[in-house]
C-alpha cells in the first residue's frame, strides 16, 4: 500500500523525495533538513511521539524551495531569509522565473569550451 501524496511525510521520506545526500557516510542527509527548519522559521513540521516530525505538501514545496536556492542558485541562507520573508511565490522553473537569461548560458558555454580547449592542449 503507497502513501497518498497529501499525506504527511517523514523526515526519511522526504530525504528521499529532496535527494539528499550525506557528504561524507558518517552521518545522516536528515541533519540537513533539521538544520534548515532551525534556520527557516517558515519550515513547521507536527512533531508526534517521540519527537517524530511529519512534513505535509506545503512544507515539502518550501523545502524544494529551500534547497534549489541554496544548492542550484548557490545562494546564502540570509540571501534565502530574505527571499521567503517576502512572502513572493517562488517559481522553481528557473527559465520560466527568468534566473537564467541568455547571456549567462552563453558565458557558461564559453567557460565549459574554454577548459575543454585547455584540457586537451594538454594531452
Amino acid at each position: 500500500m503507497t502513501k497518498s501524496i497529501n499525506s504527511y511525510k517523514t523526515i526519511g521520506e522526504v530525504v528521499k523525495i529532496l535527494k539528499l545526500k550525506s557528504r561524507n557516510n558518517s552521518s545522516s542527509p536528515t541533519h540537513t533538513i533539521r538544520f534548515w527548519e532551525k534556520e527557516f522559521k517558515q519550515i513547521k513540521p507536527k512533531i508526534l511521539n517521540g519527537n517524530r516530525r511529519y512534513y505535509d505538501k506545503k512544507n515539502i514545496e518550501l523545502l524544494k524551495k529551500i534547497q534549489y536556492l541554496l544548492k542550484d542558485q548557490g545562494m546564502t541562507v540570509n540571501g534565502v531569509k530574505k527571499i521567503l520573508n517576502k512572502n513572493d511565490p517562488l517559481n522553481l522553473d528557473e527559465t520560466l522565473n527568468n534566473s537564467i537569461n541568455a547571456n549567462t548560458i552563453k558565458n557558461k558555454i564559453s567557460n565549459i569550451s574554454n577548459i575543454v580547449k585547455s584540457l586537451k592542449k594538454l594531452k
